[in-house]
């Protein structure tokens, strides 16, 4: 990773905690002894910070190069062979706010067999494209109620991030979409209709919920991506 892709990443990590509320440009500055309007500059890609800058704000977001790099394998697991290949188990927030994976945010691997991921096809917004596009991410229990039986307690579930269009997979099946509600991530069979996300459960039991999609706001952004694997463990 050169100079300038450590820049590319270090920005959407930063606007990601300024989005979830952890972080702001005037704390930033308070934190590197940087201006306002410097640090505002290399956030919306108009300058760059020097090499001296960068590992300034690296060291205040207790950040190292090696986090900004997307995780393929993490060291310890078998070698990825021709016959499988591996997709990050991380939390919740990180699927729904992280567009790079970083190593310290891994729980473990999924495996999966050869041919699986590769045989998906994409259906992603603008901004998504540069995402890491699979994350894996365990259900518990009292999450998987609402999807009960086609989730079960515990299960894993395979988010393919470039697909958040509100479009079927295939035709006359409805997609299962890993969705942002608050800070929250929730599956759930999805519509829009009127300015409004429709989030309706498998099991008929638990109630239908409604998301505001305010003015300018893309209706895709609010899903984490659409669940294309479902393993239910024993």
């Amino acid at each position: 990773m050169n100079f300038t892709q450590m820049h590319e990443r270090l920005r959407p990590e930063l606007l990601r905690r300024i989005q979830r509320g952890t972080l702001s440009v005037s704390l930033l500055a308070r934190q590197t002894g940087f201006g306002q309007a410097h640090l505002s500059n290399f956030l919306h890609g108009r300058r760059q910070l020097s090499l001296e800058g960068l590992d300034r704000v690296l060291s205040v977001q207790h950040l190292t190069a090696a986090d900004l790099l997307p995780v393929i394998q993490l060291s310890g697991d078998p070698p990825v062979d021709r016959e499988s290949s591996s997709v990050p188990i991380v939390s919740h927030a990180a699927a729904l706010f992280e567009p790079y994976i970083r190593s310290s945010t891994v729980h473990s691997m999924l495996r999966l067999p050869a041919g699986v991921l590769e045989s998906l096809h994409t259906r992603a917004s603008n901004s998504r494209r540069t995402w890491q596009r699979f994350v894996a991410v365990r259900i518990p229990a009292a999450d998987a109620l609402a999807m009960y039986p086609l989730v079960l307690p515990e299960a894993l579930v395979l988010i393919d991030r470039h697909y958040n269009a509100l479009a079927p997979y295939r035709p006359n099946r409805h997609n299962v979409y890993a969705v942002q509600h608050g800070s929250h991530l929730m599956l759930r069979y999805v519509d829009f209709q009127m300015h409004r996300l429709i989030l309706r459960p498998h099991n008929t039991v638990f109630p239908v919920d409604l998301i505001e999609v305010m003015p300018g706001e893309v209706p895709g952004e609010l899903l984490a991506g659409r669940v294309a694997l479902i393993v239910n463990e024993p």
